[in-house]
C-alpha cells in the first residue's frame, strides 16, 4: 500500500505572521478552513507534494518547537539565494566536517560543518537552514543523485 505525506503540523504563536512569511516564500495556499474553535492554514512549497498546516486550536505544541523539517533541493545555492530574496533568514550553505552526515540533523552546530557546498556537489552532503518567525526549523539538502529506490 503506497502512503504518501500529506501534510506536516507546524506549531505558531501568530497564524496570520506565520502565513504572511511563507507565502512571501512562494509557497501557495492550498487549503484554508476556520470554525468557532479553530483555524487552519495549509501552504505547499512551490513543486512539492506535501504541505504544512498551522493555525488556531490544532495542537498544543509550543510555537517554534519543530526542527529540522527538511526542504529538498537540487541547487543548493540558487535556492537559498531565492529564500533570502524573498526574507528568509537563510545561514550560508556549509557541507559535514565528518563521514557521517551529522550537520543536517544538528544544524545548529557549528563545529558538525564546513563552510560552502559539499566538494563536487556530492549529493546529499550540502545544507542550508532557516528559522520561520516562531523558529520552527528548516533544513535545505541538496540532492543531485538520487539513491537507487528514491527516484
Amino acid at each position: 500500500m503506497d502512503m504518501k505525506l500529506e501534510a506536516v503540523l507546524l506549531p505558531v504563536a501568530d497564524v496570520d505572521r506565520a502565513k504572511q512569511f511563507y507565502q512571501a516564500l512562494g509557497w501557495r495556499e492550498a487549503a484554508y478552513l476556520a470554525g468557532d474553535d479553530y483555524r487552519t492554514v495549509q501552504l505547499t512549497p512551490p513543486g512539492s507534494g506535501a504541505s504544512i498546516q498551522f493555525g488556531t486550536g490544532l495542537t498544543s505544541a509550543a510555537p517554534g518547537s519543530v526542527e529540522g523539517v527538511l526542504l529538498v533541493v537540487d541547487d543548493i545555492e540558487a535556492a537559498r539565494a531565492e529564500l533570502v530574496e524573498h526574507g528568509a533568514p537563510v545561514s550560508e550553505v556549509y557541507h559535514d566536517t565528518g563521514q557521517l552526515p551529522r550537520a543536517r540533523f544538528h544544524y545548529e552546530d557549528a563545529s558538525l560543518r564546513a563552510p560552502g557546498p559539499a566538494p563536487g556537489h556530492a549529493t546529499y552532503r550540502s545544507f542550508a537552514s532557516f528559522n520561520d518567525p516562531d523558529g520552527n526549523g528548516w533544513v535545505l539538502q541538496e540532492i543531485t543523485t538520487r539513491l537507487p529506490g528514491r527516484e
